[in-house]
């Protein structure tokens, strides 16, 4: 695999199958090339706007605060597989906004990894494809990891 020039590498991280494996791909890629790698989990607001009168704010901080946990953990991981520049990021939004554009933006990303997503094409067409939105609006390279 050679994918030369990366100095910046974000990854989605999201505790699903195919966030593991595109965290594995980002950290080939990053040990390759030498590069920062940013680990991002995003937390989509709109979860908690329906529950905002039910305490909603507690349960953003309990998933903030999970969140936090779930991305140490993969940064952990990757400085034991030799990684010397990883940090991690927490941000609430719309997913596909902050990792299509905000977060690579503000980052100054040469690459971002994602998970390919198990929607079917019902799915796709009522919620959306996050990877495709990110696919179209990047300001990078984004590179999608399947099975």
């Amino acid at each position: 695999m050679v994918v030369d020039g990366y100095k910046k590498v974000i990854v989605g991280i999201d505790g699903s199958v195919e966030a593991t494996k595109a965290f594995d791909k980002a950290v080939a890629i990053a040990q390759i090339n030498d590069a920062e790698l940013v680990l991002v989990n995003v937390i989509d607001l709109r979860a908690y706007q329906s529950l905002s009168a039910y305490g909603g704010t507690v349960l953003a901080d309990d998933t903030q605060k999970g969140a936090e946990a779930l991305v140490k953990d993969y940064a952990d991981e990757a400085k034991a597989a030799g990684l010397h520049n990883v940090r991690t990021r927490v941000d609430f939004g719309s997913p596909k906004t902050m990792l299509g554009t905000t977060i690579p933006t503000e980052e100054k990303a040469d690459l971002i990894v994602l998970g390919a997503t198990g929607l079917s094409y019902i799915e796709r067409m009522f919620i959306g494809s996050v990877a495709q939105y990110i696919i179209n609006r990047a300001p990078c390279d984004t590179l999608i990891v399947r099975d």
